[in-house]
């Protein structure tokens, strides 16, 4: 209550809870009850976290019709009320997440499956440090076909990539000072901009902490607020994970350490190539990559992105220093020596895709599992295992995966499943133009 007290001006509340695709779903509530809110709560039916990508519900799952849609518990995150810089009046986001009424977290909620993960790594005197770095493009969808926004400062359009350039920065300065004022306002750690290779792509960097539930919330609420404060300058912010098909597609790359109790990084041996743990990691995340497909490419227009030499991964390998490699060990100083995971793409729901690789990299820490030798040179050109190369065949890898089902509860896999199975018969019907259209916003 202190934070709405520090701004009388806010009104209405939004809550919010994130569903399986990423999308937040909640209410709006006047601000006078929000004392009402943060001593009881508030209620959705479970099947609101299970909802295809239009917000219909999945038909024949259980938590419809078989046991009468009930409700769960919806009850604040950590995080707090944070303000909606991209609407105009004035209004506080309070995050959710959901547990059945006798307190027991929903095992169905992403974020509640990240925080299974991360209890492990607590359990076994482990801390993950996390930090994302979010691919997006901005783009003009008032016409029949998508192009690069004309600039605010010069009203020009620039119609190719522009890799590091300042000046695709600069005829979007605009845009990006209202963004990181509004991330200093939410709490989101945002770092380095980059302009991208895409036409009117760009990359921006959060920072790393040691705490993974924030860190995948940072990137959710990141992903909300583009999309909020483009749309207050006439364009779209879109994480759609290919919307050109000339053009290489939008990733979210994750880096992480692991710090052990006394705070030291267990990938630190004090030299360039890591210790035997952070090979345990690579292997753990390598063995756990066709199974965990979906959740790194979630939707049909997710494996137009991963495909050869488009500066996505393709094959199941790693490398230091090298990006065309699905995992890549960056250079750094040894105090600093991390992993980074390259395949989820923009349009990713963060919370499980943090929890997909986490829980996979500590699944090959305990077991001591021994990773292939890096390769050298271009991926493609290696003979590398592929990822599963199609929505559906992603789908069965992730259903039949012993690793995912280490990690994720045996429910959430169900109602994932259901819902890509939906998705994947309804798109067909779809055309490009409508395709576009759904996911452009939406993920």
């Amino acid at each position: 209550m202190d934070w709405l007290k520090e701004h009388p001006e806010v009104k209405t509340i939004r809550v919010a809870a994130a569903d399986l695709n990423g999308v937040a779903r909640g209410k709006r509530i006047p601000a006078r009850y929000a004392g009402k809110l943060l001593e009881e709560g508030t209620k959705f039916p479970y099947s609101v976290l299970n909802l295809d990508i239009w917000g219909e519900d999945v038909e024949d799952s259980p938590l419809v019709f078989e046991i009468g849609d009930p409700d769960g518990l919806l009850l604040p995150t950590e995080r707090g009320f944070l303000p909606m810089p991209w609407l105009d009046a004035p209004t506080a986001l309070l995050p959710l997440w959901m547990f059945h009424p006798d307190g027991r977290p929903y095992e169905g909620d992403p974020r509640q499956a990240l925080a299974r993960v991360v209890e492990r790594y607590h359990d076994a005197g482990l801390t993950p440090v996390v930090a994302t770095e979010l691919e997006f493009f901005l783009i003009d969808d008032s016409g029949r076909h998508l192009r690069v926004p004309p600039s605010p400062r010069s009203g020009k359009r620039r119609t190719g990539g522009e890799v590091l350039s300042l000046r695709a920065l600069d005829a979007f300065d605009q845009f990006f000072t209202t963004l990181y004022d509004a991330c200093e306002s939410m709490d989101i750690p945002a770092d380095t901009a980059i302009s991208e290779a895409g036409p009117g792509q760009f990359e921006i960097n959060l920072m790393h902490q040691p705490d993974p539930l924030k860190a995948a919330d940072d990137s959710w609420l990141f992903k909300m607020l583009v999309k909020g404060i483009a749309r207050q300058y006439g364009f779209a912010g879109s994480f759609m994970a290919k919307p050109y098909e000339a053009f290489s597609g939008n990733g979210m790359h994750m880096h992480f350490s692991i710090l052990d109790r006394s705070g030291r990084n267990i990938f630190d041996n004090g030299g360039d190539e890591g210790t035997a743990e952070l090979r345990h990691a690579v292997a753990g995340c390598l063995r756990a990559m066709p199974g965990s497909t979906l959740l790194f490419a979630p939707h049909e227009n997710s494996y137009d992105r991963l495909v050869p030499n488009a500066h996505a991964p393709t094959g199941i390998g790693w490398a230091y220093e090298n990006r065309t490699a699905a995992i890549r060990i960056p250079s750094s100083g040894p105090k600093a020596r991390r992993i980074e995971h390259r395949v989820a793409g923009g349009d990713v729901n963060p919370y499980l895709t943090v929890a997909a690789i986490l829980g996979a990299a500590l699944n090959g820490i305990q077991e001591k599992l021994e990773a292939p030798e890096p390769f050298r040179g271009n991926a493609y050109d290696q003979n590398l295992a592929q990822l599963p190369a199609s929505w559906g065949e992603a789908i069965d890898a992730f259903h039949a995966c012993p690793e995912m089902r280490r990690i994720f509860p045996a429910h959430l896999i169900e109602n994932f499943v259901m819902t890509k199975r939906q998705e994947l018969h309804y798109m067909a019907e779809l055309s490009d133009e409508e395709t576009v259209e759904l996911y452009l916003d939406t993920v």
